[in-house]
């Protein structure tokens, strides 16, 4: 059985997690290193490169303070899995597991310009409209964490911060406007008169994060909850504890790493609060996705144990843990 993983991050939490919960739902102990290019032209040579089966270290490099662990390469080498996640370590996992004495290549999102052929395997999310190969696994949402324990720590952390009933909780994640959503004042109070209208004897949760505008932030400061975090004034993290507690959980459509969560893992029924632009964008055939899969507008969860099923056969594993 494989034993240790290298992740190879960008610097993106979103992505990072991502990676983190592959090697976790797989089994895998792991190493994080992080992986840039050397410049945009140096990202945009990778492409050429693998279409001409090149693969070189000389493209990219390793910020300051991990360079000399990995020019030694004792991170790299005796790993059995590369894992990368987003379009900044596609090429560098690829190159470094084939470097590394018979190291498997996964990476989660789909490597859109790469050969697809020679990684080991890919997770990609349905919305991104994946190529039907063999080394393809399509899921519905992106990759959340599988592990149980952290869900569960998160509800002991915020017990510690809120002492209240948690039988029948409705909860609010508010994100932050992007190139494809908005987040206006006017939209966000008629939003959150209707949650409040629907609320019946439910406690009222919501978290910020830091994405959210100052006003939004106000706007939502100035309701009546029965918990709150303001994201600029407080930093805990109370989302595993409202995807493992809630009743009925709403997020703001932009944010698809909290939407995947919720609509992954507890039991709450998921309402995505729609600030989306208009226009065929990938953020709208996400939520179009989820809503006709029935993850949105109701509480059916995702399922990845046939993704990893699959990955499992593809990576040769022989045994995959799905939770710790």
């Amino acid at each position: 059985m494989f034993a240790k993983a290298v992740i190879l991050t960008d610097g993106k939490a979103g992505h990072e997690n991502q990676s983190k919960a592959l090697a976790r739902a797989l089994g895998f102990d792991f190493t994080l290193v992080p992986v840039k290019f050397k410049s945009p032209a140096h990202k945009a040579l990778s492409y050429v490169f693998d279409a001409l089966g090149i693969h070189s270290r000389a493209l990219f490099e390793f910020p300051s303070g991990e360079t000399a662990q990995v020019k030694g390469a004792p991170a790299i080498t005796p790993a059995d899995l590369v894992i990368g996640t987003g379009s900044g370590t596609f090429y560098p996992a690829k190159t470094l597991a084939r470097g590394a004495h018979g190291a498997k290549c996964a990476v989660v999102l789909y490597p859109r310009g790469y050969d697809l052929s020679t990684f080991d395997c890919i997770f990609a999310p349905s919305f991104d409209k994946p190529a039907r190969k063999s080394n393809v696994v399509e899921i519905s949402a992106n990759f959340v964490s599988q592990d149980m324990s952290f869900y569960e720590k998160g509800v002991r952390d915020f017990r510690e911060r809120y002492s209240g009933d948690v039988s029948n909780i409705h909860a609010v994640i508010v994100g932050g406007p992007n190139k494809c959503s908005t987040m206006e004042e006017g939209w966000m109070k008629s939003e959150l008169d209707r949650i409040f209208a629907q609320k019946g004897g439910a406690a009222m949760c919501v978290t910020t994060s830091r994405r959210t505008p100052p006003a939004i932030e106000r706007l939502v400061d100035s309701y009546p909850w029965d918990y709150k975090l303001i994201y600029s004034r407080d930093h805990f993290n109370p989302i595993p504890a409202f995807v493992s507690l809630a009743k009925k959980l709403y997020v703001t459509a932009e944010s698809t790493g909290m939407l995947s969560e919720a609509c992954t893992c507890g039991n709450a029924e998921v309402v995505a609060l729609d600030n989306l632009k208009p226009g065929r964008h990938k953020f709208r055939r996400f939520l179009e996705s989820l809503a006709a899969e029935g993850y949105v507008g109701g509480a059916r969860k995702i399922d990845l144990s046939q993704a990893l099923e699959k990955a499992k056969a593809l990576l040769g594993i022989s045994r995959c843990v799905t939770s710790t």
